[in-house]
């Protein structure tokens, strides 16, 4: 069919938008609640912000663009002196109801409402007379800080939780001025079954949704004399950093990662990938006893195991899942596992008290900022890991020190804890965790070299993939799934009797922790996504050693301290154990 946008004719397929339609001759037509999700396959189109009007000849009402199917010989006009004036007089009612605090606002430099204001010329906030103005509490998770007031109604939120995720802490609540999106009956986030993702704060046009954030802690601990202070790098981080700095997507920065950290004055610089590797050598350990026993004839074993290091992901089958609590792996996440060896192995290495080290981690993840509180992670009080910094975070920080990342040297990680495989690496991704599993767990369960070192058949970005892995002749089902909503899909066909899997792998955000919530923001871009995927696996092909059990640093831990997988202490420090949030 045929339509004309701006006295321009083009020719479009059927169930085509006007903005599709506007997209494909050059015409940027402006708009807030529209999001393209294109990573996870879903398009936000309520329609809701009514940015996006345009004008169709033969109708008296604008339309909105975003969710208006284009008919043949439609002509619309997008830029007239009537939609021009309705985006404006609906940006400043969404203004005259928003708080003015943009010069501390956290979103500040990246708010899209306050870009949309001065695309479109405002120049003045009108109040509104008369009108009951929202007035909501600040609501603070240990991950993600609410603030109502300045929520635009978007729901891009709300199609994050509840039809991407499934999680469904978010709903639309009231109507005109006091109208949000919010957990139900108006409860804060922590009352909730929210998984702390933070996939709504990744889509938040606004500050509505922010991270928590613990900079200034750890500035203040790295200021302090008594304390010393040690970091830890999540793989994903190293394959985004360098996008806050106008990097391409899928640079890798590690190095550069390393020297900006160093130069803060950090006293060490590890890799979460060290314990990455330590991850494997508990799970895969817990894997092969369980595939053991199972080909011994034992009923009683719980298969398939689940893979456990995604906190957001725990949390989720904690609300969701109680009745599967003995099913997945009891081993730490990789960030966990670093921190609680940091704290015993490392600190008496280094003569220091437990209380006067201070374990930072940057993560790719919201959720690790809730994880690191959990009591179970905790002794006496004191937490493996003192604090979570996201991505982003991190960048802000680096800026906030003067250090020119881009000009910066590359420097290796310490050791002993910043020794990693390529193993370690793919943690960063989906599919990696249960890789890095195969590597070890063929070598060890045949007693054979494994030859082939890269798993083509467990990669990928589709939300959910499965496969058999030929283990010398022992045929191990696995299954793989991204963002939780695909999570839900495989889990419930798992207790419908659908499938026959011997391991899963799951992690809660879209491509794993490259898609993390606090990651540089990709606003659904698949590219971007493609892009970090395809560097996870590039430092993973440099890397010297690939498999997990041959890092000659881990295999020292385990004859220094731990004893083997599997012991008594690496139960104690490297295990932990679920509990039923169903209520």
């Amino acid at each position: 069919m045929k339509v004309t946008i701006d006295n321009k004719i083009v020719e479009v397929s059927a169930n085509t938008t006007i903005l599709d339609a506007a997209k494909q001759i050059g015409i940027d037509i402006p708009r807030l609640c529209y999001m393209n999700l294109e990573a996870v396959g879903f398009e936000n189109r309520p329609a809701g912000c009514r940015i996006c009007v345009v004008e169709v000849a033969g109708r008296r009402n604008l339309a909105p663009s975003c969710a208006t199917l284009c008919t043949d010989g439609m002509d619309i006009k997008t830029h007239t002196p009537r939609v021009l004036n309705a985006r404006k007089t609906v940006l400043e009612l969404l203004l005259s109801d928003h708080p003015k605090d943009c010069l501390i606002c956290p979103k500040s430099g990246h708010c899209e409402l306050q870009d949309m204001s001065i695309r479109l010329g405002i120049r003045e906030i009108h109040s509104v007379e008369d009108a009951e103005m929202s007035t909501y509490r600040k609501d603070a998770s240990p991950s993600i800080i609410r603030e109502m007031d300045k929520c635009i109604m978007c729901r891009r939120c709300e199609t994050a939780c509840n039809v991407i995720q499934t999680v469904g802490a978010l709903n639309a609540v009231n109507r005109g001025f006091m109208a949000v999106v919010a957990p139900a009956f108006e409860r804060d986030l922590v009352d909730t079954v929210c998984t702390y993702c933070g996939q709504c704060v990744a889509v938040c046009p606004t500050g509505a949704l922010t991270e928590v954030d613990h900079t200034q802690k750890v500035i203040r601990a790295l200021a302090d004399p008594t304390k010393t202070v040690v970091v830890q790098t999540a793989p994903a981080v190293r394959a985004a950093l360098g996008e806050e700095f106008g990097m391409e997507a899928g640079t890798l920065v590690t190095g550069k990662m390393v020297a900006a950290l160093k130069e803060m004055g950090f006293n060490y610089v590890f890799d979460t990938d060290f314990g990455a590797d330590l991850t494997i050598m508990e799970e895969g350990a817990e894997f092969l006893d369980r595939i053991s026993k199972y080909l011994e004839g034992d009923k009683k074993v719980k298969l398939p195991i689940l893979t456990s290091c995604c906190p957001a992901w725990v949390n989720f089958f904690e609300h969701n899942y109680s009745d599967m609590l003995d099913v997945p792996s009891t081993a730490r996440s990789p960030q966990q596992m670093f921190g609680a060896i940091a704290k015993t192995y490392l600190a008496d290495k280094l003569g220091i008290k437990r209380e006067n080290m201070v374990v930072v981690s940057i993560m790719p993840c919201l959720a690790k900022k809730y994880e690191c509180q959990r009591d179970e992670f905790k002794v006496d009080g004191n937490p493996d890991v003192d604090f979570a910094l996201s991505t982003r975070e991190l960048a802000h920080l680096i800026r906030e020190s003067n250090i020119n990342f881009n000009a910066l040297a590359d420097a290796d990680y310490d050791n002993p804890m910043g020794e990693s495989t390529g193993a370690g690496v793919i943690f960063g991704t989906t599919g990696g965790v249960i890789e890095a599993a195969v590597r070890t767990a063929y070598e060890l369960f045949t007693g054979k070299k494994l030859e082939r070192i890269d798993f083509h058949e467990l990669r990928g970005l589709e939300g959910i993939r499965t496969t058999t892995v030929d283990f010398d002749g022992t045929k191990i089902n696995i299954g793989i799934a991204h963002q939780l909503g695909n999570a839900r899909k495989l889990l419930d066909g798992i207790r419908a009797g659908m499938y026959n899997f011997h391991a899963i792998e799951i992690m809660a955000c879209p491509g794993g922790c490259i898609g993390g919530g606090g990651q540089p923001w990709h606003h659904g871009d698949s590219r971007i996504l493609k892009a970090r995927h395809e560097a996870i696996y590039r430092e993973d092909a440099q890397k010297p050693i690939r498999k997990s059990h041959e890092n000659p640093y881990i295999i020292k831990v385990y004859e220094e301290f731990l004893g083997k997988p599997l012991s008594e202490k690496a139960h104690q420090l490297l295990h932990t154990h679920y509990f039923d949030k169903s209520e």
